[in-house]
């Protein structure tokens, strides 16, 4: 949407020299806009660009045209409030170009002024169904506008509109059109005028274009830059007595624009500058959604007189009848010639001509010119027609219809280039083609068998008899072939192409279906129409497994007891010997673990004194396990459960395990007495204090010591042997003693000495 106005040597200079002065230049009260759009460009979630493509007339446009900024306020269409006010900061501002640079007019030069900002909507504050609209406003237009009432003092209101960002309760993103590429041509008295008006949008909507009266809006000389916009309506401007929104610009057609396409079209009858204005509207699902307008201009010159250039088919090399468009068909088939020659010329001195192709009612393969489709005529030396060759390709395929395509001459004339067009039908019929061949050496007997761990391979040979290039493709019936490691390899052969097939059989291809369909093509792409042959291999993946036998001499199952028991003292080794056997042969391990049976806390089980020696092998192993009874596992208070597991090595192991309950024994100390009276008269009968009954030494409960208190809490015995002898204090009474060991139980009781 960006130009350049090509201008050449000193003309160019002077307008350069031009533009820097007028930036220079003090604030003039006619700011000579040409036109301008918006656009609001969604970018993600709630974040958008808002965006003011300002147009104005680069050669004699005032410096204050050339805003730093300008403001964009944003209202809400259902009650005009204002939504917010955004600065744009001017971001761009180059030139436009001239559809043809040749044609350039030094008085006619539009710059593209760009201002833009990223923006943010969000869904709580934008959610109004009826939408939202943005406005800029800004004076003043050019002086010169020939078909509006005081252009001077006229002012621009530049307008879109956008839907809410938010619809039954989901986001609804919309990007507006980014519409009409700018203008930059001027239009020749008396010759059709037509320029492509129409936009692209980003989401796809449909958008329809009309004619509008552009937008004076609230600014003025006094205030040609207000520090916002007013909320609408905004005034339009007022044409000149005749004119209206309909014929905006007097011509034989008068201005239009189509609906469907956006494309201009006017063949102007006066001299001047003419404002007009057009309007896109976007539709989504048949609602109207948004809209954008865009003020231009259009200068009317009188123009050299331009003639249009002609163009005919001329008879084939070989034949004596001219092709006649719109009677005759071209029948394009095998073996014919598949070239047209043409002759085409202008009337002007010096006219540059050139040929374009564009289809009708077809797409795809078009044909190519295989001498030159451009030149100059009546120049010096130059003959007063050219000629070109046109040759259709050989795969071109009608497939029984009549293909319409348009061969256009075009001359370098200004403003716009005349033209003439001869259409050409045709039918076409490519060259007939056999289709390739497949075979492969995994031979008649189908489907192949294999079983897990099997390394199944073949070749695959594509040929086609045209000498076509072949393509080897390989696809599985529901599965993916290299999911199950299975690979297709090839190289060029003569002829066609050879393939390798591979396939190391795995757990993989173990499941519910044992049966793999690969299916292989030998594919060619004559004239771009695919042709393949196809060949299909199934294979069954035989698999079975029968669970393997774990025996041991561990003790049997007793009565009351969810494990079988092993309880052993201090001191002693106990030892358990283990058998697997596989009926398949497939490997076999032995592993042993360890845990509490309390939450299924496991133990490394050398760090109670046993271990687990293991000898694996294919379809037997065998395992011995020994434990040295020791405090390591007494320490933990809790029994241990051992589980012995044999696993088969298979795609889909059916493990045994048996498991044994190890429990340390240690006294029992239900069995303690606590003795309660002694009588110290040295008859040697019960004079001393002593509890031989107490719990003895045992791994981590060691006696730590006994203490015994007078009735008024005062200490009088204390010892650290678990043997200890107290005979008295010398006076009867109570006492009271406290016993501790080193795994926390603690003993108490009180005692009566007796004289």
């Amino acid at each position: 949407m960006s130009f350049c106005l090509r201008l050449r040597g000193a003309a160019r200079l002077v307008l350069l020299l031009l533009v820097g002065l007028l930036a220079l230049a003090g604030p003039a009260r006619a700011t000579h806009i040409v036109g301008g759009e918006m656009e609001l460009v969604h970018n993600s979630g709630d974040s958008y660009t808002l965006q003011l493509n300002l147009y104005f007339d680069a050669v004699h446009g005032s410096a204050s045209a050339l805003d730093a900024d300008l403001t964009a306020s944003i209202f809400d269409k259902a009650n005009n409030q204002r939504m917010a006010n955004v600065v744009l900061p001017l971001t761009s501002n180059t030139f436009v170009n001239y559809t043809n640079p040749a044609c350039a007019d030094a008085t006619l030069s539009t710059r593209k002024l760009v201002y833009s900002k990223a923006i943010t909507l969000a869904a709580g504050t934008y959610n109004n169904l009826l939408g939202y609209y943005v406005a800029v406003e800004r004076c003043c237009r050019n002086n010169s506008i020939s078909n509006i009432v005081g252009p001077g003092n006229a002012a621009q209101a530049f307008y879109l509109e956008f839907p809410a960002v938010v619809r039954r309760g989901a986001p609804f993103y919309d990007s507006t059109p980014r519409i009409f590429p700018p203008l930059a041509d001027y239009a020749c008295r008396g010759e059709l005028f037509y320029y492509d008006f129409g936009g692209q949008d980003a989401d796809g909507d449909s958008l329809v274009y009309d004619l509008v009266t552009p937008l004076n809006g609230h600014a003025n000389t006094n205030t040609p830059k207000p520090a916002a916009a007013e909320p609408a309506p905004y005034a339009p401007i007022t044409w000149n007595a005749g004119l209206g929104t309909l014929n905006q610009i007097l011509g034989a057609p008068t201005l239009s624009i189509n609906r469907a396409t956006g494309r201009l079209t006017v063949r102007p009858t006066d001299l001047g500058l003419f404002v007009f204005g057009v309007r896109c509207s976007e539709y989504r699902r048949g609602e109207k959604i948004g809209e954008a307008r865009r003020d231009f201009q259009l200068m009317v010159i009188n123009c050299p007189t331009n003639s249009k250039p002609s163009l005919a088919l001329l008879p084939a090399p070989t034949g004596s009848v001219r092709y006649r468009p719109g009677r005759d068909t071209l029948k394009l088939v095998p073996g014919s010639n598949h070239c047209v020659r043409l002759r085409f010329t202008d009337p002007d001195l010096n006219s540059r001509l050139t040929l374009s192709l564009s289809p009708v009612n077809f797409s795809g393969l078009l044909p190519s010119f295989s001498t030159a489709f451009s030149g100059t005529v009546h120049g010096v030396g130059m003959p007063d027609t050219l000629t070109a060759t046109l040759c259709f390709p050989e795969c071109l395929n009608t497939r029984g219809k009549v293909f319409l395509l348009d061969v256009v001459v075009g001359d370098d004339g200004c403003s716009l280039p005349r033209r003439d067009t001869v259409r050409v039908a045709f039918t076409a019929v490519p060259p007939p083609n056999s289709p390739p061949l497949l075979t492969s050496t995994a031979g008649p007997a189908l489907p192949l068998r294999a079983r897990i761990g099997d390394l199944i391979s073949f070749d695959l040979t594509g040929t086609d008899p045209d000498n076509d290039p072949v393509q080897l493709e390989m696809t599985g019936v529901g599965f993916s072939p290299l999911g199950l490691g299975a690979t297709l390899s090839q190289s060029a052969a003569s002829p066609g192409q050879r393939g390798r097939f591979t396939w190391r059989v795995d757990c993989r291809a173990v499941g519910p279906d044992s049966v793999f369909t690969f299916q292989f093509a030998a594919a060619t792409q004559p004239c771009n129409g695919q042709q393949a042959a196809t060949l299909s291999v199934p294979v069954v993946v035989r698999y079975s497994n029968r669970p393997p036998t774990l025996a041991s001499d561990l003790p049997a199952l007793q009565p009351g007891q969810d494990l079988p028991l092993v309880e052993l003292p201090l001191g002693r080794q106990y030892t358990a010997h283990f058998t697997g056997f596989d009926p398949d042969r497939d490997g076999l391990t032995l592993l042993a673990t360890g845990n509490t049976g309390a939450g299924n806390e496991g133990v490394d089980l050398g760090s109670v004194g046993m271990r687990f020696d293991a000898r694996n092998g294919a379809g037997a192993a065998s395992g011995t396990f020994q434990w040295d009874v020791s405090c390591a596992a007494a320490n933990l208070h809790r029994d241990l459960v051992v589980t012995f597991q044999l696993i088969d090595a298979t795609c889909r192991p059916l493990p045994q395990q048996q498991q044994v309950r190890l429990r340390v024994h240690s006294p029992d100390t239900v069995a303690v007495k606590l003795y309660n009276i002694i009588t110290p008269n040295n008859d040697r009968q019960n004079d001393e204090f002593r509890l031989p009954e107490l719990p003895p030494n045992f791994c981590d409960s060691q006696f730590i010591g006994v203490k015994i208190f007078s009735r008024w809490g005062q200490q009088v015995f204390e010892s650290a042997d678990r043997d200890f002898r107290w005979p008295g204090q010398g006076s009867s009474g109570i006492y009271y003693y406290y016993i501790t060991y080193t795994d926390g139980r603690r003993f108490r009781g009180w005692l009566e000495v007796k004289p």
